[in-house]
């Protein structure tokens, strides 16, 4: 009775991989939904306002459900497969420099209501892998957005006006290398390089992990 007792315990808090239910690893995201992972080619994806913007992947599949997972259902374990990618992805590319890393930062209503900010918690997970330090002091959200999902390009823009804001104390000397998760039309990443750019702030290089599949 005691070993049923045993081997039930095991069974309940056995890991489940959260992509395919999976306990075979007892991992957060097992290696076989991993390696599923599709990379996008190693090269700038665009540039916007004279700034590199590099998409590690898509989000299709397994990403989605790990973007999802972390950013909606408190999933933090999740953060670093989401790390992990980029970091991999990072590696291929030609790029020399020694940054701090900026997540793109939530209004404080919704890190509120959140209780935490999912890609702070990606910049932690890459900084540990890169060695690269983090920083959430350089910039703010100071105005309360709408979803972005739904909106036009314009209705991006104009939703992202007057949004960030520049700490103008804040440690500068490193070149900046802005982290967010989906990259769609770009208008988020384009509202703070605007914004840094205001400041004399122009060594920035831009990451998201994912764009929508074409």
């Amino acid at each position: 009775m005691k070993n049923f007792f045993l081997n039930l315990l095991d069974w309940i808090y056995k890991r489940r991989c959260y992509c395919c239910g999976s306990s075979k690893e007892s991992l957060p995201v097992c290696s076989k939904c991993y390696s599923e992972l599709d990379f996008n080619p190693s090269r700038v994806d665009r540039i916007i306002l004279n700034t590199d913007i590099y998409i590690a992947g898509q989000y299709d599949k397994n990403m989605q459900k790990i973007i999802r997972g972390l950013k909606y259902h408190n999933k933090k374990e999740l953060a670093y497969y989401q790390a992990k990618f980029i970091y991999e992805y990072f590696l291929t590319l030609d790029i020399n420099k020694t940054f701090q890393v900026v997540p793109v930062p939530l209004h404080k209503s919704r890190q509120k209501k959140r209780h935490y900010n999912h890609m702070e918690l990606v910049a932690d997970e890459f900084c540990n892998m890169t060695g690269f330090i983090k920083n959430t002091e350089l910039i703010k959200r100071i105005k309360p957005t709408k979803p972005q999902y739904k909106l036009s390009r314009v209705q991006r823009m104009d939703n992202l006006n007057g949004a960030f804001l520049v700490n103008k104390e804040a440690d500068k000397h490193l070149p900046i290398l802005l982290i967010d998760d989906i990259c769609t039309s770009g208008a988020t990443f384009e509202s703070i390089i605007e914004e840094l750019h205001k400041n004399s702030i122009n060594d920035v290089t831009c990451f998201a992990t994912s764009s929508p599949c074409s």
